[in-house]
């Protein structure tokens, strides 16, 4: 049965800012002759690594809000610097918009479930609103939608 994490995104501002700060980690990469692959790196491997991996995603939240998600690609279990054991989480580097859902913070990442994953969003034309994504989510959150 498929899983998904959520993850907090912390310090990023927006998708925009989220895809610049990846692209950047793969140009990095380039330059140092390495395989540019997209890693997030946590001291802790999922025990659900065999879910995720059966078409799972890693859903971002953004300032309160989910909002994007990446498909895993790959769970790399290995050591830090310092001798830890650490995980990569290997993600496919095209960021899937999904529905804003509002979001409590919360440390490290969470399971979620397939059903209470959000969907991927439509382009604003066609979201039923005729507004930008974003501004629709604000809206909402104010009850104002």
């Amino acid at each position: 049965m498929t899983v998904h994490l959520k993850k907090m995104a912390v310090g990023v501002e927006s998708i925009a800012h989220l895809a610049e700060i990846q692209a950047s980690r793969l140009e990095q990469a380039r330059r140092r002759g390495e395989v540019p692959s997209l890693r997030h790196i946590t001291r802790h491997g999922p025990k659900r690594a065999e879910e995720l991996l059966g078409g799972g995603s890693l859903y971002w939240v953004i300032r309160g809000f989910v909002q994007v998600r990446q498909t895993f690609v790959g769970i790399e279990r290995g050591v830090n610097a310092k001798g830890r054991p650490s995980c990569a989480l290997v993600l496919d580097p095209e960021l899937v918009r999904v529905e804003f859902r509002s979001h409590k913070p919360f440390q490290g990442w969470r399971y979620l479930s397939v059903n209470d994953a959000p969907s991927d969003a439509a382009p604003a034309a066609e979201n039923g609103h005729g507004m930008p994504t974003e501004m629709a989510a604000e809206l909402r959150s104010l009850g104002l939608l």
